[in-house]
């Protein structure tokens, strides 16, 4: 069972609407889940803002119902040696067919002729004649022979990548971080640009997939979006800032880009003529909604009740089988010395380690010891006052 008082639930705040398909693999024998836990072991979360607040004691991991965390403090949590657990690659079919969407409606001129639409006199005796006439300006092109350029082929790029390949598209793709399993995932007729500067060059639609990061705000801004070739679309589905929107507002008035589509309104966005602004849809479908929340909710609980940890975005992923009745998770600093420390007070109280893995990830570090026998609180209080230890969990077996 998950460490907490014998026989108690253990409670998990929800800080937004999560889908119930995800909510219902927390049995209600085991769990608690409401918005208002006074001493949540665990935060669930969607797109609220948690910059600022402050986390009760108790809690000892958070888990995202998406794939980006930037409305999360990942290094306040870090130094307090809690996880912070996303589901990568959950929605990635939702946003790839929003980014398709996104282009039929640039390269069709879609938006703008659903206004003119909108403001006839269905009345008119004129109306046929005003229909004909008024088509005209919004006269569109045809996806397929046309280049996309994507930036960041991760699991949403690669699945644009493809589905632009079936429509007849070429693909220039740009991902200086790719992993091997991602390349090997890419379809074969992706050709690979040297710099994001080659793809803007080269494309008539750019799509833009990569995370916030220092290194990718403002991506795409005055510096280099007049690379883009006239007429040519900017669609940014990723995040709001790795695109400078007063060099889009300036490009679109004076260096020919043909039009902006993305999933932020943004002040200065909003009514242009040539910007198609969303709110946020990207992940909003009900399959991704389910698909996110069973699988952070899934990476959860095999953290909370076993200690292990995958697609935590601040921890190393740790898997191991449990060989014995008795667990111990221990969040430390990645510094010299920590696992003879750890092992040195085990063994001074009579603790015979069964099994022990170690991985780090950058500055930090996660350990899991399995024990033969019972762990008193003493030694887990030894444990805690080693210098350089975040967080230690005691986790034995249920039953």
């Amino acid at each position: 069972m998950v460490e907490g008082t014998a026989g108690a639930r253990l409670q998990v705040q929800l800080l937004s609407s999560i889908s119930p398909v995800g909510l219902k693999r927390l049995p209600a024998e085991r769990y608690a889940v409401n918005r208002f836990a006074a001493e949540p072991v665990a935060i669930l979360v969607r797109s609220t803002d948690m910059h600022g607040m402050t986390l009760p004691a108790s809690v000892c991991a958070v888990a995202r119902a998406g794939a980006g965390t930037n409305n999360i403090p990942v290094a306040s949590l870090s130094a307090r040696g809690i996880p912070v657990f996303n589901a990568p690659g959950a929605n990635a079919n939702a946003v790839k067919e929003l980014v398709l969407a996104g282009m039929l409606m640039a390269a069709r001129h879609i938006a703008p002729a659903l206004h003119f639409v909108a403001g006839l006199d269905m009345a008119a005796p004129d109306l046929e004649s005003q229909i004909e006439n008024g088509k005209k300006a919004f006269a569109g092109s045809e996806l397929r022979g046309q280049t996309l350029g994507i930036v960041g082929l991760g699991k949403v790029g690669a699945l644009v990548a493809e589905a632009a390949i079936s429509l007849g598209m070429q693909v220039l793709g740009y991902d200086p971080e790719i992993t091997v399993d991602a390349a090997w995932g890419l379809p074969s007729q992706v050709r690979r640009a040297a710099s994001v500067d080659e793809v803007l060059r080269g494309a008539n639609f750019v799509s833009l997939h990569v995370p916030l990061l220092p290194s990718t705000r403002g991506l795409v801004g005055a510096a280099n979006i007049g690379l883009m070739k006239p007429g040519a679309v900017l669609l940014n589905f990723s995040r709001d800032g790795v695109v400078d929107n007063a060099a889009v507002v300036q490009a679109l008035g004076a260096q020919g880009l043909g039009g902006y589509v993305c999933d932020f309104p943004h002040l200065g966005l909003i009514g242009h003529p040539q910007v198609v602004a969303l709110p946020h849809l990207g992940a909003s479908s009900r399959e991704a909604e389910e698909q996110c929340a069973v699988m952070v909710i899934d990476q959860l609980r095999a953290f909370l009740e076993d200690g292990q940890i995958s697609n935590a975005v601040n921890f190393p992923s740790v898997q191991m089988a449990r060989e014995a009745p008795f667990r111990v998770a221990i969040a430390n600093a990645n510094v010299p010395n920590m696992l003879g420390q750890i092992s040195t007070t085990m063994a001074g109280a009579g603790l015979n380690i069964h099994n022990m893995v170690n991985k780090s990830r950058g500055e930090m570090a996660y350990t899991l010891v399995d024990l033969e026998s019972t762990v008193g609180d003493d030694v887990l209080a030894a444990l805690r006052a080693i210098d350089g230890v975040l967080s230690v969990r005691y986790l034995p077996a249920a039953g």
